[in-house]
């Protein structure tokens, strides 16, 4: 890919993938979620960790990174967008890296927050 641009929405086929907000408990966790379904009508989905209401929010049940929440911003090309970010100055935390069972990368964090925000890239649609 031949980075003649400047900006990683054009680059990688960036977007935001959803919001991360940060619950204390699982049960808070669901009363966010179910917020967000009157609010929106948003359908709450729970994972292990989370619930997210549709794609768009992800409540973390008590385990969530950043002071605020998180960001997650999917991206088409990982490892260039890495290198990417890499160059400017934002460093990934190797030990928020998760695999596809492929080996490929589904999700990374900086190591930076931004405004109180853990970022993440994510391949995940």
């Amino acid at each position: 890919m031949a980075e003649t641009s400047e900006n990683p929405v054009e680059l990688f086929g960036m977007y935001i993938a959803h919001v991360g907000v940060n619950a204390e408990t699982p049960e808070e966790a669901a009363r966010i979620a179910e917020e967000f379904s009157l609010l929106m009508g948003l359908s709450a989905r729970d994972t292990p960790v989370s619930v997210f209401s549709d794609t768009l929010v992800e409540t973390m049940k008590g385990c969530g990174r950043g002071t605020c929440g998180h960001i997650g911003f999917h991206v088409d090309d990982m490892v260039a967008a890495e290198r990417w970010f890499a160059a400017r100055g934002f460093e990934i935390n190797e030990e928020s890296r998760a695999l596809n069972p492929d080996g490929s990368t589904r999700l990374v964090y900086f190591k930076r927050e931004i405004g109180g925000f853990a970022i993440h890239l994510t391949s995940d649609k």
